[in-house]
């Protein structure tokens, strides 16, 4: 049989990687250190143990050996610098490896001698394939290291609900051992408890005044939309932390807070914590603003500004093993919070979370912590804040930056129309025709329904003239057109434009109706 190269990882490799980390973690007492990104590859790490102080896992889909050697020397070179950060003389690793098949060709030799870095052969690297007809040897390399049988019973096929269930499992497990390893305050997060309340209580108040989704609902009640924020209304850089668009995005911020903003007010204290949670959503909005078109709202920024003051706490205290542990134990729980929400949910944006992250850092380090001085530090990081601050909003009020934002405009001229406030969408979208050196064919077709409801029904057709010049499978500016041809009794041009307009959505039963009506109107007038 000639297998396939280049094929997809599936549910089993999936499986077998969670299951294997659920041993090493529940009945060998391993920690999670990271996780990577699409959680193919997993770091563990139990110093007591100097036989095998770090396991790593990693799926990866090896067709030729070369690139097995090639991900051995890789794991080399990083298990070199967490050496390196331990303190050890000598580092010993085993690399586990998780693939559909093995490498066609020969590549056996790799697995059977360890791996050591070239440069002082101070960190050793185990490797084992786990992988279809390797099973039984690459657990036997496995018992020969660790003293204990890791082996388990491998099906042939999983269920999505399988993998869904062992991975729970293992994250609760590691969420488990840093609680127990958890030797901070007890006091209780009363500031926590306060921002998850009013997030609730404010998620309410949209869902009976108009609904969470809503977007007039969103721009009501203070969501960030960049024509309204250059308008004086500055308080949308802050409001968007507490309004959440649906309860996915509640529930998902909400539990992020839960577990984040505790160890956050633990470690920094209720005051502290509370500068440094709203000082990181109002810089994620700043960066929004500056660098996202979108209306947008939620606390993610805020709350990935509580793992950027963890991140100050792990490298204040990056002498101290259990501190620097907690803080990548806490780390890897919001990546995988981020993760599960999608990290883009409906009304975010990444940049906010990028700036959120870094506002959380740089409030850290104006507060420090409690009864500790280091002015002189405080006092740079202050001085940073502002100039950081005060910089992006020159930049983001500068005529460059309004440039780039036209299209938000869009956004409250549609809620404009859509509350039929038709003179008000009308004003805005001839300030941004005005202001615009090239306007984009959506805002003169927004621009003209305005015109078509206000009764400038010349001005709408000059301005769906230049829709469907600068973009000729815009359906609906046809649509209009005919229409407003129909209004000045110029069937003939009417019907020019309805033909395109079916042509383009032949199956939009308006358009139809439109051409059929128009076509009975046309042989009515010749046959009169």
């Amino acid at each position: 049989m000639v297998r396939k190269v280049g094929g997809e990882l599936n549910l089993k490799e999936e499986y077998i990687f969670w299951r294997m980390a659920q041993f090493f973690i529940t009945e060998l007492g391993y920690r999670i250190i990271q996780l990577f990104e699409g959680h193919k590859e997993c770091w563990l790490e139990k110093v007591e143990n100097k036989e095998a102080s770090i396991i790593r896992l990693h799926q990866f889909k090896m067709d030729w050996s070369n690139m097995m050697q090639r991900d051995i020397e890789l794991t080399a070179a990083n298990g070199e610098r967490i050496r390196r950060q331990l303190n050890r003389n000598e580092l010993k690793m085993i690399n586990i490896l998780i693939s559909p098949f093995p490498p066609v060709d020969e590549y056996e030799y790799q697995l059977n001698q360890p791996y050591f870095f070239q440069e002082n052969n101070k960190t050793m690297v185990h490797s084992t394939l786990i992988a279809s007809g390797e099973y039984e040897s690459g657990f036997n390399r496995l018992t020969n290291w660790i003293g204990t049988d890791p082996s388990f019973q491998i099906k042939d096929e999983y269920l999505q609900d399988e993998v869904a269930a062992i991975k729970g499992m293992v994250l609760e497990s590691a969420m488990k051992r840093a609680k127990k390893e958890e030797t901070l305050p007890k006091n209780p997060p009363f500031i926590t408890y306060s921002i998850l309340f009013i997030q609730l209580a404010v998620y309410i108040w949209l869902e009976t005044h108009g609904g969470s989704t809503n977007t007039s609902t969103l721009i009501k009640y203070g969501a960030k939309l960049n024509p309204l924020i250059y308008s004086g209304e500055w308080w949308r850089l802050i409001t968007p932390v507490f309004l959440h668009i649906g309860f996915i995005h509640l529930a998902m911020n909400s539990i992020s807070l839960f577990f984040l903003g505790m160890v956050t007010e633990k470690i920094y204290g209720k005051w502290r914590f509370l500068f440094i949670y709203l000082f990181a959503g109002f810089t994620g909005l700043i960066a929004s603003f500056i660098f996202s078109i979108y209306l947008s709202a939620g606390a993610s920024g805020a709350i990935l500004g509580c793992l950027g003051a963890l991140l100050y706490y792990g490298l204040a205290f990056q002498k101290n093993y259990n501190i620097k542990l907690r803080s990548n134990v806490i780390f890897l729980l919001v990546i995988l919070l981020s993760l599960a929400s999608g990290f883009k949910t409906a009304g975010i944006d990444n940049v906010g979370h990028f700036g959120g992250l870094i506002g959380g850092f740089l409030a850290a380090g104006i507060v420090d912590f409690p009864k500790r001085k280091k002015l002189h530090i405080q006092s740079l990081f202050l001085l940073m804040s502002f100039i950081i601050v005060l910089g992006s909003l020159f930049y983001g009020y500068s005529t460059s930056a309004k440039s780039r934002n036209i299209n938000s405009y869009l956004v409250l001229s549609e809620d404009y129309i859509q509350n039929h406030q038709y003179d008000q969408a009308y004003q805005l979208l001839k300030s941004v025709e005005k202001n615009s050196l090239k306007p984009s064919s959506q805002i003169y077709f927004e621009l003209s329904y305005s015109e078509i409801k206000l009764g400038k029904l010349s001005d709408a057709k000059a301005h769906l003239l230049k829709t469907i010049r600068l973009d000729s499978t815009f359906d609906e500016a046809f649509y209009n057109l005919a229409l407003i041809y129909i209004e000045e009794n110029d069937y003939q041009s009417a019907k020019k434009y309805a033909v395109k307009a079916v042509k383009l959505k032949p199956n939009q039963k308006n358009y139809v109706n439109l051409l059929n009506e128009i076509n009975r109107n046309v042989q009515s007038s010749v046959g009169g």
